[in-house]
């Protein structure tokens, strides 16, 4: 899939159209969860192509729940299924025919791309790494590019929903330390089997207590405090839980599943957006 929003090449891969078996079929574009080596070259190969790029021309995240965001080059491009020599759940570019890609199977996927500078990034949000600003480092990452704040799109892929993102009080509390406390409000709610009425201090709640989070929208209301126009972010609406057999979902499938991407690329020199 692909938002209107963004005027360059990307996409927002699914489970379909690969060759991988079993329950990694599919299009699994990871490794550690089984699937055969030839299979994921296989995959990424697909994917690849559909930007007019081969598997090893590209440039993709390793992520570990942070908020270091890297700013690659073609000097930096991936051989497919070698090991990536740093740690990034964001990667951004200035460069024309660098396809950059992040990874997730629940997790939000943000793309990032100002075709007035022709600056572009990749971003893994989950909640730890959205929550400790990734988002703020990629839009300054971008910057230090050329790229401004008002002139940057973005397009925050399908992830786990509010309907089905269940946590515990730590994530509502960091929030609201990473968004502010009432621009905060919205993007968290008790379980439904709480008392609606109840009033509540969040720093006085017990670890027990259940809520259902929308990290997307959060994620929306972070962009538009850095700068973003509202209008220029999409927000896809479709939940990886409730959709798991066209994406994958960690929390569903209890961690044995593979994993999409999401990517986006600046147009070689000789083409046009």
């Amino acid at each position: 899939m692909s938002s209107d929003r963004l005027p360059f090449r990307h996409m927002f891969t699914t489970r379909y159209g690969g060759v991988s078996t079993g329950h990694l079929a599919t299009l699994n574009l990871i490794g550690g969860h089984g699937d055969r080596p030839e299979n994921i070259r296989e995959n990424f190969t697909r994917v690849a192509a559909l930007l007019g790029k081969g598997p090893d021309d590209c440039c993709v995240t390793k992520q570990v729940h942070g908020n270091v965001v890297r700013i690659v080059t073609k000097a930096d491009r991936h051989v497919c299924l070698s090991e990536v020599p740093y740690e990034a759940d964001g990667i951004v570019t200035a460069e024309p025919g660098l396809p950059i890609f992040c990874f997730t199977a629940d997790c939000v996927p943000v793309l990032l791309c100002d075709p007035v500078h022709s600056v572009v990034g990749a971003i893994h949000c989950g909640w730890r790494s959205s929550t400790a600003d990734i988002l703020g480092n990629a839009v300054a990452a971008m910057c230090a590019l050329g790229a401004e704040p008002g002139d940057i799109r973005a397009a925050i892929g399908p992830a786990i929903g509010a309907c089905c993102f269940e946590t515990h009080s730590d994530v509502p509390e960091a929030i609201e330390a990473w968004l502010g406390k009432e621009e905060a409000a919205p993007y968290f709610r008790p379980k439904p089997e709480d008392d609606p009425n109840l009033s509540f201090n969040i720093s006085n709640l017990t670890l027990e207590r259940k809520f259902l989070v929308d990290l997307r929208g959060a994620n929306a209301c972070r962009l538009r405090q850095l700068g973003l126009s509202a209008d220029r972010i999409d927000i896809s609406e479709e939940c990886t839980f409730c959709s798991h057999d066209k994406y994958w979902s960690h929390r569903y499938t209890k961690g044995q599943r593979g994993g999409q991407a999401a990517c986006i690329m600046i147009p070689d020199r000789e083409e046009t957006p």
